[in-house]
C-alpha cells in the first residue's frame, strides 16, 4: 500500500494502545495535534513517531507527534455499541439482499410491525430499493434472504472487516502498525 505524499492540515498522530495496536481502524483511531500534545506534556503517551513540522512557543520547541501510545493498556469492549453505522460495517457497507453499495439503509428481516425488534440478530444492511420492495414482509415471502444470517459481532470482527477499508489519507509513520486488506476495493 502505498502513503498519500499530500500531509492533511491538521497534523493528526494516530492512537496506538499501549500493546502498539490501532485503538480502532475504523474509524481510524486519530487525535488532532493539539489534543496529541496535550497528552504528552500530561504523560499519558509515548511518542513514537513524530512529523517534520514543529510547533512551538517563545521558550519551548516541539515536533509534533505523528504516533502516540498510550501508556496505560485500555482493554477494548468484546462488544461493539448497536449503531446504523456499526450495522453497516459488519455487512461491509453491503446490500444483504443484493449485493448493491449505494443508497444504504438497514432493514428489520422480521419487521417491525411484526414484532420484530431493532437488535443486532433482526437488523441488516440493506438498499433503499430492496427495502422498499420487502416492505413489512416476512423474507419468505418476500422471497428475500439476507446473503448472511445477522448476528451480533465482535470488535474484533468489525476491526477486522474496517481494514477492508483504508482511508484516504495514511501517513507514511503509520504503516508499520496499520494492517490494511487491500485485495478487496470497498
Amino acid at each position: 500500500m502505498v502513503a498519500h505524499a499530500a500531509m492533511p492540515d491538521t497534523f493528526p498522530a494516530l492512537v496506538l494502545n499501549a500493546d502498539f495496536r490501532p485503538l480502532s481502524y475504523y474509524p481510524l483511531s486519530l487525535w488532532s495535534w493539539q489534543d496529541a500534545v496535550k497528552a504528552v506534556f500530561l504523560d499519558r503517551v509515548n511518542i513514537v513517531s513524530e512529523y517534520d513540522r514543529c510547533v512551538h512557543s517563545p521558550t519551548f520547541e516541539m515536533r509534533l507527534p505523528s504516533v502516540v501510545s498510550l501508556k496505560t493498556f485500555v482493554k477494548p469492549a468484546l462488544y461493539p455499541a448497536f449503531t446504523r453505522f456499526n450495522v453497516f460495517l459488519r455487512d461491509r457497507f453491503t446490500c444483504q439482499y443484493c449485493g448493491c453499495r449505494e443508497d444504504l439503509t438497514f432493514d428489520h428481516v422480521i419487521p417491525r410491525s411484526r414484532g420484530g425488534m431493532t437488535r443486532w440478530d433482526n437488523v441488516v444492511t440493506a438498499c433503499a430499493p430492496c427495502n422498499l420492495a420487502k416492505g413489512n414482509m416476512l423474507p419468505s415471502v418476500a422471497g428475500m434472504m439476507p446473503m448472511q444470517a445477522p448476528d451480533r459481532p465482535t470488535v474484533f470482527e468489525l476491526h477486522r472487516n474496517g481494514r477492508q477499508f483504508p482511508p484516504n489519507y495514511l501517513h507514511d509513520s503509520w504503516l508499520d502498525y496499520l494492517y490494511w486488506d487491500t485485495e478487496l476495493e470497498p
